[in-house]
């Protein structure tokens, strides 16, 4: 990123140390320069634009006050740090964000210092932001540690269990709950309109310290004394006001909400707070794409709007006449078309209805579909209670945040063989969005639960299959895992048919080398083969697309068992236990031992990137799938 002679104060800062050099009077016109920045350079390299500007004076006004990165602030939805990035070195690279080999989409402690945790999934800032507050005291260290929290965040309960663990255990930290009202979509919920109805002054706040500072003065309140005068002081205020502050009940001391766009009073609210003792919440009010008025009349949409043009506000966006459709839009439109067949089909989604097309069933049937919040293992209890009593729920789930509700499907679905669909969005890579949301685990942690179905589609046509058939009776919990982005056939809407579970399909004759795909990787195996053939190779190749890594078609499986001696597997998955993993043992305990090369994504956290320069860097392109045949 090239400066700017516009800049002349963000021109100056190259760390946080150099913004503590300035003048507070001089924070308004920084944060004006620096929105202004993260407006011009998302719109021609995309990210996450929204949240980023919501935090703006926020973000100024923490690396103001504390002393990081000694001082730890642990943000939760990385999506807010952008400004966060570019003031903590890294204006300069701050155009590789996103980009394969440059800045990371997230936060990240390999990244930087500054980045003190990980932190592309929800509601794990709390938790982690008291380990650190509790290592500091432990070492005896004056170290400040600040949690932000927000985007919808505190829907997620591990965020709860965080704030209960917080209430007993000493500390001093500081939680940030950044209330916007908005997650991705906006957020759903009782905290939601707990929040929006939640005000204690700052007065009584000032009242209440002065009269502690009094009396530690005079010895009458000493640190073990401290949360008693607390509790007293909650029981007081909830007496006269007839109304219980959810986080007072817990002994963390509440501060808010004030206007977190006014930078000048963050600081000296701030500094004020960083004095107290104990756990404390700061609540903030701000506005999600706060200073650039299409983000603000539309932050849903400008969450992640891709290009666009800054002074016009239009986004530019590529043309997709005669495209396939996203996989995700297939989903929508057909979940819609059987709901209308099948009046017992419930959707359910974890905060991401428009991320997951779930919004296309919810805008013409809103009885029957759920936005439970960031609250993903709750999605699957909620949709397994619904399977209890007779509903047959759609629950889709980005197949990386999955990862948090695992015993959900073990203990509340599996264990009672319940008529469920899991249908894992963004399975496999995930492309810019990086490690934290590559849909990499989801067979391999699935596989060896019983009474799950695991199956994932090659294409649109597939997809609409196999979700005719999940809705069947007697199916238990049936997966059904697809990819981010755009499929293969532009004429998606075929008739819908069933599928025998358990079984695959013939695409291909060979009798050199059989391939055995899952999934939509098998369009990557079809190219390969296919410019094989062209180059007048020899080697003749078979291709089977396996539909289903639980069951396995076994006779599929013997028949290429019988006529091969060397078989290829391939998954946009992990290679460690999973669908070429599964292929492996079900030959060995069958007595045949072919050659099997197993593709998939490696042991290691596959780095951010284009889908395409993932699936060269995993060995998943057409061009290295081609290179292995002929290896073979």
């Amino acid at each position: 990123m090239m400066e700017n002679s516009k800049y002349e104060i963000l021109n100056t800062i190259q760390s946080p140390a150099d913004l503590r050099k300035l003048k507070v009077e001089a924070l308004p016109q920084l944060c004006a320069e620096l929105r202004d920045d993260i407006i011009h350079e998302l719109s021609v390299n995309p990210g996450h634009l929204a949240s980023s500007l919501g935090v703006v004076e926020l973000t100024v006004a923490l690396h103001y006050v504390f002393n990081t990165p000694e001082d730890r602030i642990v943000w939760d939805v990385g999506h807010q740090a952008y400004g966060h990035k570019i003031l903590t070195g890294r204006r300069e690279t701050f155009c590789t964000n996103r980009k394969f080999h440059g800045l990371r989409p997230f936060p990240s402690p390999a990244e930087s210092p500054y980045d003190t945790f990980t932190c592309g999934h929800a509601s794990n800032s709390i938790s982690a932001a008291l380990g650190m507050a509790v290592a500091a005291k432990l070492e005896g260290k004056k170290r400040k540690v600040v949690a932000v929290i927000g985007d919808g965040a505190m829907s997620g309960g591990l965020a709860f269990e965080g704030l209960n663990n917080v209430s007993s255990t000493p500390n001093d930290m500081l939680i940030i709950l950044n209330d916007n009202n908005m997650s991705i979509d906006r957020s759903v919920g009782g905290m939601k309109q707990y929040l929006i109805n939640l005000n204690t002054g700052e007065t009584y706040n000032n009242v209440r310290n002065r009269v502690a500072n009094w009396m530690r003065r005079r010895g009458l309140l000493s640190d073990q004394r401290r949360h008693g005068f607390i509790r007293f002081t909650n029981a007081m205020k909830s007496a006269i006001s007839q109304q219980q502050n959810v986080f007072e009940g817990m002994n963390i001391r509440y501060s808010g909400p004030f206007d977190g766009h006014n930078v000048v009073e963050l600081v000296r609210v701030l500094k004020q707070m960083k004095k107290w003792k104990g756990p404390k919440m700061l609540h903030l009010h701000t506005i999600k794409g706060k200073g650039y008025e299409p983000a603000e009349k539309n932050a849903q949409l400008w969450h992640a709007p891709g290009k666009f043009d800054v002074d016009t506000g239009e986004r530019i966006v590529a043309d997709s006449a005669g495209q396939p459709p996203k996989f995700q839009d297939v989903f929508g439109h057909t979940l819609l078309e059987l709901a209308k067949a099948n009046k017992r089909i419930v959707g359910v989604t974890p905060a991401m209805p428009s991320g997951c097309s779930l919004n296309i069933m919810m805008k013409e049937i809103p009885e029957r579909t759920f936005d439970v919040g960031i609250a993903e293992g709750h999605a699957v209890t909620f949709s397994a209670g619904m399977a209890k009593d007779g509903m047959m729920p759609f629950c889709n789930i980005y197949s990386a945040f999955a990862q948090r509700a695992y015993d959900n499907i073990i203990h509340d679905a599996a264990i009672l063989n319940l008529p469920l669909v899991l249908c894992f969005d963004r399975a496999g890579l995930v492309g810019e969005d990086g490690p934290t949301h590559h849909g990499a685990f989801d067979i391999a942690a699935l596989r060896a639960i019983p009474n799950i179905t695991i199956a994932s589609p090659m294409d649109e046509h597939e997809l609409r299959h196999l979700m005719y058939t999940a809705q069947l009776d007697g199916k238990g919990t049936f997966v059904i895992r697809y990819p981010r982005g755009r499929g293969v056939c532009p004429d998606w809407k075929c008739p819908m048919e069933e599928i025998t579970v358990g079984t695959g399909r013939r695409l291909r004759e060979g009798s050199d080398v059989a391939v055995l795909s899952l999934g939509p990787i098998g369009n990557n195996v079809a190219s390969a083969i296919e410019s094989l053939a062209m180059e007048g190779s020899s080697i003749s190749v078979a291709h089977y697309d396996m539909r289903f890594a639980k069951p396995l078609d076994e006779k599929l499986l013997k028949e290429v068992a019988d006529r091969f001696s060397r078989i290829i597997t391939i998954e946009d998955g992990c290679v460690a236990g999973g669908f070429g993993s599964a292929v492996t043992e079900w030959m060995a305990d069958h007595d045949y031992h072919p050659i099997i090369r197993r593709l998939g994504l490696p042991d290691q956290f596959i780095e951010h990137g284009t889908i395409a320069e993932l699936q060269q860097l995993a060995g998943l392109d057409p061009e290295t799938i081609k290179r292995t045949i002929i290896s073979l």
